[in-house]
């Protein structure tokens, strides 16, 4: 499994999120984007289809943007994802 999370540094979600992967041994990778946040929206939301606000964290699942940490929770608790 693949799992990729753009985050910033003050996000309390992202935070979240990233304890939450950390607290079930799910390896993935963190791309900080403090300093260059605007571009980087603009990038996620062209890459991924998504209209209106992009929000952080962004987290995406073998190419497959699962949406932020309430979304990330909702599949884990559904069973959509197993880790």
């Amino acid at each position: 499994m693949n799992v990729e999370i753009y985050t910033l540094d003050y996000c309390p979600f992202c935070k979240r999120a990233l304890a939450f992967l950390n607290d079930h041994n799910v390896k993935f990778t963190q791309y900080k984007i403090d300093g260059n946040e605007d571009e980087m929206r603009k990038k996620l939301g062209k890459e991924f289809n998504i209209e209106g606000d992009v929000t952080v964290p962004q987290i995406i699942i073998d190419g497959k943007r699962i949406g932020g940490y309430t979304d990330l929770i909702a599949a884990h608790e559904s069973g959509e994802l197993k880790f």
